[in-house]
C-alpha cells in the first residue's frame, strides 16, 4: 500500500506539472508594438528640426506625427534624410510616412499618395536688408536666389526670369548663402521664413513682397497604401475634433486659425 500510495502521488504530481506546462504555453507572448517609421529632413523649423545639442526631433509636424501615431496605437519612430530622398525611401518601403512640411501637389500626386490637408502655407522672398532693390518677386529677374533642393520654393525660382537659382540641401545653407550675401534672395515657405527670422535672423535679412501661392501640406504614405493614408486621415480628424490638433498648433504658431 505504501508503495502503491508513494506512486499514485507521484503520478499525480506529474499530471500537475503537465497542466502547469500547457497553462503556459497557451498564454499568449505579448506582441511586439507596432511601429510607424516617419521620414523627416529635420531643418524645416519650426515644423521639424534639432535644437542645438540634441538628438531629439521638434517642431510642429514630430508633434502631430506622434500624436497620429499614438491615436493610431503605433510608436513612432522618426527616420531623418534629406528632403530628396525621402519619396523614394517611402516607395522604397524603408520608411511608412513622410512629415516634412510637404505641400501637395500634382507632380507629386504621382510619386505618392497624400493625406487630408493638414496646413495651408505660402511661399515669401527672404533678401538682407541692406538689399533696397528687390521689393517683391518680379525684381528678382536675373538675380541669385537661394532655395532648398525638391521644394516648391526651388520651383517658384526657377520659373523667375533669367534668376541664377542655387538649390542647397537645408534651409539653413540657403539662409547663410544670403547672410553672406552669396545670393541676392531666398524663396522660401512663409511660416519657416518667419521663425528664422524670429530666432535672430531678423538682425540681418527681411521679408518683401506678398505670401504667394498658398499651398497645402499633406502627410505621404507610399503609392497605393490607401489603408494606411485612410488610417492617418482618421486619426488627424478625431485630433482635430478633440481639441489635440489645436493645442499642438498653438504651441508652434500662437494661435489656432479658425
Amino acid at each position: 500500500m505504501k508503495k502503491l500510495l508513494i506512486l499514485m502521488m507521484a503520478v499525480i504530481a506529474a499530471v500537475a506539472m503537465l497542466a502547469a506546462g500547457c497553462g503556459g504555453s497557451a498564454e499568449k507572448k505579448a506582441e511586439p508594438a507596432k511601429v510607424l517609421r516617419v521620414g523627416t529632413e529635420p531643418t524645416f523649423a519650426p515644423f521639424e528640426f534639432q535644437k542645438e545639442g540634441s538628438k531629439d526631433y521638434d517642431g510642429f509636424d514630430m508633434d502631430l506625427a506622434r500624436a497620429i501615431g499614438k491615436q493610431m496605437g503605433y510608436k513612432v519612430e522618426i527616420v531623418n534624410m534629406g528632403f530628396d530622398a525621402l519619396i523614394p525611401a517611402l516607395n522604397a518601403g524603408n520608411i511608412d510616412m513622410v512629415a516634412a512640411g510637404m505641400s501637395i501637389t500634382d507632380e507629386r500626386k504621382q510619386a505618392v499618395t497624400f493625406s487630408d490637408p493638414y496646413y495651408t502655407s505660402g511661399l515669401i522672398v527672404m533678401v538682407n536688408k541692406d538689399n533696397t532693390e528687390v521689393k517683391g518677386i518680379k525684381d528678382l529677374e536675373g538675380k541669385r536666389i537661394a532655395a532648398q533642393i525638391g521644394t516648391t520654393g526651388e520651383n517658384k525660382a526657377r520659373s523667375v526670369a533669367g534668376a541664377k537659382v542655387t538649390a542647397f540641401n537645408t534651409n539653413t545653407e540657403a539662409a547663410m548663402e544670403l547672410k553672406n550675401k552669396g545670393v541676392d534672395a531666398v524663396i522660401n515657405d512663409s511660416p519657416v521664413v518667419g521663425y528664422y527670422l524670429a530666432q535672430g535672423g531678423n538682425a540681418t535679412a527681411m521679408t518683401v513682397g506678398e505670401v504667394m501661392e498658398a499651398e497645402e501640406y499633406g502627410l505621404a504614405v507610399k503609392k497605393g497604401n490607401d489603408k494606411l493614408a485612410g488610417d492617418i486621415n482618421k486619426a488627424l480628424a478625431e485630433l482635430k475634433k478633440n481639441g489635440e490638433y489645436d493645442k499642438i498648433y498653438k504651441t508652434w504658431f500662437g494661435e489656432v486659425k479658425k
